[in-house]
């Protein structure tokens, strides 16, 4: 009955976001009534007049009689404050929790977390032995995890000696060199690993911060200073011989600045425009490839107070990856400069808070080379997207969905496709920003797309809850985040097991969902490690999981923390496989 009445109510608020909210998709935005820009700067746009949230009453928000808590219904940006609510521990948990799970091995330290707060991850194998790459701009490591109680530290690649600066070349890293996010498939073409890898802007900056008068409305040199740096914006193509960084060995370089003369061959140490190639290439290894990207200044609906650009999408013809050769653009109306008509519809236009655009790259059940048509948008504040992408070349609107504000945090993040072609069903969720539930909870939306012009929202995956013996009723008590971040990515070897979706959920660990029946998916099973280990920085503590890389061929899952990485099994996955693979990863199988 709960479940009944909660999906009642999700489709009454996302009914009242389509009718607040309707973007014409597809057609470039009106121009008239333009926005004077904000800073002195053209593409800082002030569309709507400030009217940025307000603190949440504490009063109207916290622990329930019943148990639960309310989030407050809207907030500001604010990552780096407490709030502090009665019933909230006064300290963090360093406690663990476990259900139908097993830890095969853990591993601590500075070793196993290139980064406390985000890291992305690869798996590639050479020799009959497994390799896990996990990375953060320059802070990365490359681990043997063949033997997975046996885990090698191969390499560890860093800037800590030069204060992280980018500019800056030292022994592992040229100057504007780093590891991005990355695709990495295998390419018939060259008969070797081949690896693609985001150059996008830096999302934690001291140019501009969050609140006037440093943010970006307020702050013209703040601005002039981002868009003076160096730096590619783009991807980089490598073949990759050996797990190493001496084994990348450079293809291409390809800026996405749209007013550059060449792609493959600007300068990275001068400026260039746009946001670069943003989160992991979507990319299997065949002929196409599409990512997340602001081609040039003009891309600029957002409302966010540190970030510049707001992505849409391209498509690259990727059958010679040292030449990859653009094929089409696309973006909602609104999203750049002169489209106020249509960003002015959005009822988020002038918080000061949402991110607005692309977050990661296209969704895609299935590669375009093996007959996949459709494919869909996670645009944050501008909602869902679904787009037919079989001639790449002409990337076409489909259907848009609004969904509920759910402000602050990060809205529209991630969709989870691997159930589309069984069920019908795609998993669509942002995820925290700010600690001690100070935001909207993050829903994981489940919707029905088995008609793609009529994307419908039908329901959302249970909210976790902590066992009774934890002497907690609700993770918002447990002190730091607590939501969905990511499902990982189609990078993952094997083939994403039917029916079964696991979420990085930050304070309550790894959350394995039972979807097998769209109508009463379920929680099967979960582990939560302690808070912070010895060797995490106190400001890190609320960051506590942030992210799960599933080894699907041998039925591992690797939960990424702020104080190492967990090896688990499960039932639910299947008997796992602790020794090396039967067969080596080459491309993602969907």
């Amino acid at each position: 009955m709960r479940s009944t009445r909660r999906n009642a109510a999700l489709a009454a608020a996302v009914a009242a976001a389509a009718t607040a909210t309707l973007l014409v998709p597809g057609v470039s935005g009106a121009t008239s009534g333009a926005a004077a820009p904000a800073a002195g700067d053209p593409d800082v746009r002030a569309v709507c007049a400030d009217r940025r949230p307000e603190q949440a009453d504490p009063g109207a928000y916290g622990m329930q009689l019943d148990g639960t808590f309310r989030h407050p219904a809207l907030t500001p940006v604010d990552e780096e404050s407490e709030h502090p609510f009665p019933g909230r521990r006064a300290e963090y948990d360093t406690r663990s929790y476990i259900k139908n799970m097993k830890v095969e091995a853990a591993y601590e330290g500075a070793d196993f977390t290139p980064d406390y707060f985000h890291t992305w991850q690869n798996v590639v194998d050479f020799d009959g032995r497994r390799y896990l790459f996990q990375y953060d701009r320059s802070e990365g490591r490359v681990y043997d995890i063949t033997d997975v109680k046996k885990v090698k530290v191969v390499e560890k690649l860093s800037r800590e000696d030069v204060g992280g600066d980018e500019t800056r070349a030292n022994g592992d890293w040229a100057a504007h060199d780093y590891w991005g996010a990355s695709t990495i498939q295998w390419s018939e073409k060259l008969d070797a690993y081949v690896m693609v890898q985001s150059f996008e802007s830096k999302r934690q900056i001291s140019e501009l911060s969050d609140h006037p008068p440093l943010d970006k409305y307020n702050n013209p040199d703040g601005v002039r200073k981002l868009r003076e740096k160096p730096g590619l914006k783009g991807f980089k193509v490598y073949r990759l011989d050996g797990p190493r960084k001496k084994d990348w060995k450079l293809l291409a370089t390809v800026s996405t600045d749209s007013t550059q003369a060449d792609p493959l061959r600007s300068d990275p140490a001068t400026a260039q425009q746009g946001s670069g190639s943003i989160d992991v290439p979507h990319w299997a290894g065949g002929r196409y490839m599409f990512i997340a990207t602001a081609p040039d200044d003009t891309y600029s609906g957002t409302e966010y107070p540190t970030n510049l650009h707001s992505a849409g999408y391209q498509s690259w013809d990727m059958s010679d990856p040292a030449h990859p050769r653009l094929l089409d653009t696309w973006h909602l109306p609104g999203q750049r400069t002169g489209e106020d008509a249509a960003y002015r519809k959005n009822p988020r236009c002038g918080n000061r808070t949402s991110w607005m655009g692309a977050r990661m790259p296209l969704f895609l059940p299935k590669p375009v080379e093996k007959g996949g048509r459709y494919a869909f948008a996670a645009m944050g504040g501008y909602g869902l997207t679904v787009l037919d992408v079989s001639d790449p070349s002409d990337l076409r609107t489909v259907a848009h969905l609004d969904l509920p504000a759910s402000v602050a945090g990060t809205e529209g993040d991630n969709i989870d496709v691997s159930q589309y072609e069984k069920t019908g069903m795609i998993y669509y969720s942002g995820y925290p920003l700010t600690e001690d539930c100070y935001e909207p909870y993050k829903d994981v939306y489940q919707i029905d797309v088995r008609d793609p012009a009529r994307p419908r929202v039908v329901g959302a995956l249970p909210r976790p809850v902590p066992p009774r013996t934890a002497g907690f009723a609700d993770y918002c008590q447990r002190r730091g985040s607590f939501g969905p971040k990511r499902t990982g990515y189609y990078t993952n070897p094997g083939r994403h097991d039917a029916g079964l979706l696991g979420y990085g959920f930050y304070n309550a660990g790894v959350q394995f969902f039972d979807v097998s029946d769209p109508a009463a998916p379920e929680i099967a099973a979960y582990f939560v490690p302690k808070a912070y280990g010895r060797d995490t920085a106190d400001y890190a503590y609320g960051n506590q999981t942030h992210g799960v890389y599933v080894e699907w061929d041998r039925n591992i899952a690797w939960a990424l923390t702020n104080h190492g990485i967990y090896a688990l099994s499960s039932k639910v996955l299947g008997k796992p496989d602790l020794d090396r693979p039967a067969k080596p990863f080459r491309t993602s199988e969907f």
